[in-house]
């Protein structure tokens, strides 16, 4: 069995290994990290080799450190990630190469529209119907969008929305609600096979499948980060957050909204809870609290774009797609069905 783990940040770790009546054999660590002393790789194969096949990330683990001692140096991996690349090994999981990617790049969508499809393409994708796909979208229109989970009342003044033109609409994931206005905002959202994210947690799953875009963003000068569980961040602020929803099928949907530029002014009077978290600080500091990409980067916004799908292109490919006739129709019947219904929008009042 054979596994790899890119370390967010950090480096390749790779495992091949037997099981043999349920127990691993003929561990092999590899990878293009650093370690010191040399015989420390050798201790870490011994130590895996013998622990059961059924053994945890955390199990695994500490396995590694307790061979380690004092005196070793570990550069771009962990422990963790070791145990991390062994359960993927186990698991069978894929690759980013192990996939033919396709991109899509449609024009303006209504926000609603959008809702409907992210869960038809993911559907597609976990059908077989459609290949792993990386879809940047274009917004039509003003939206507040909140997570599946959160109370419709609690997280936006609909007066608010109504005086500055915003969409209110709900997705299928968990998290936060997102503030956008078409020019001011760039979302993508990836739909994987669920074996890309085989032996990682949920909160490891995010970070592996936002490390391509930390690095697009570190190309364009930005000192962007991970934040746990769901955001990128840089020393300026918060850049984005990302949002997550496992489906049937064996399909993970996961979409990002990053901040281009933004009017905190407006967003503060449509969100609620925008003016809790910043109740203490005042409005001004919205600002640094979520600090865009158009000043961190000097860039037009298509240009930010251009060069995040250059470096998804350079690093997995991808092949140029467009929306099929087809899944505009299921979408749309989605949107009459759920996503534009006022059952599905105040589903949590």
């Amino acid at each position: 069995m054979h596994g790899e783990y890119k370390v967010p940040g950090g480096k390749l770790v790779v495992v091949d290994v037997e099981v043999v009546d349920g127990v691993l054999r003929d561990v092999r660590v590899s990878g293009d990290f650093f370690l010191e002393p040399d015989d420390a790789l050798e201790r870490i194969d011994a130590a895996l080799t013998g622990a059961s096949a059924e053994a945890t990330a955390a199990q695994l683990s500490a396995r590694v450190e307790s061979v380690l001692g004092d005196g070793v140096v570990m550069l771009g991996f962990s422990a963790d990630a070791v145990a991390v690349a062994v359960r993927r090994a186990l698991a069978g999981a894929t690759s980013w190469t192990d996939h033919e990617w396709h991109l899509l790049h449609e024009g303006p969508q209504a926000p609603v529209l959008q809702m409907a499809l992210d869960e038809v393409l993911a559907e597609q994708v976990g059908a077989g119907e459609r290949p792993p796909t990386l879809r940047v979208w274009e917004w039509a229109s003003n939206s507040v969008i909140i997570g599946s989970f959160q109370s419709l009342r609690n997280e936006v003044d609909l007066e608010g929305a109504a005086k500055h033109d915003v969409t209110v609409v709900r997705r299928i994931s968990g998290g936060g609600a997102m503030f956008v206005e078409p020019g001011n905002t760039i979302t993508y959202s990836l739909y994987v096979p669920e074996s890309l994210v085989s032996g990682l947690s949920f909160v490891d799953s995010y970070a592996f499948l936002d490390e391509w875009v930390v690095a697009a963003l570190r190309e364009l000068g930005i000192g962007a980060t991970y934040q746990p569980i769901n955001d990128i961040t840089s020393p300026a602020g918060k850049i984005a957050g990302a949002a997550q929803k496992r489906l049937a099928g064996g399909v993970v949907l996961h979409h990002v909204t990053m901040a281009y530029d933004i009017d905190a002014s407006k967003m503060l009077e449509v969100l609620r809870i925008g003016r809790e978290k910043l109740s203490d600080k005042g409005t001004k500091s919205a600002n640094k609290r979520v600090d865009p990409l158009r000043s961190q980067t000097g860039l037009p916004r298509a240009d930010v774009i251009d060069r995040m799908v250059a470096t998804f292109r350079s690093r997995y490919g991808l092949v140029d797609d467009t929306l099929d006739d087809k899944t505009l129709r299921l979408a749309e019947d989605l949107v009459a069905s759920k996503f534009g219904t006022h059952e599905w929008l105040a589903r949590v009042p």
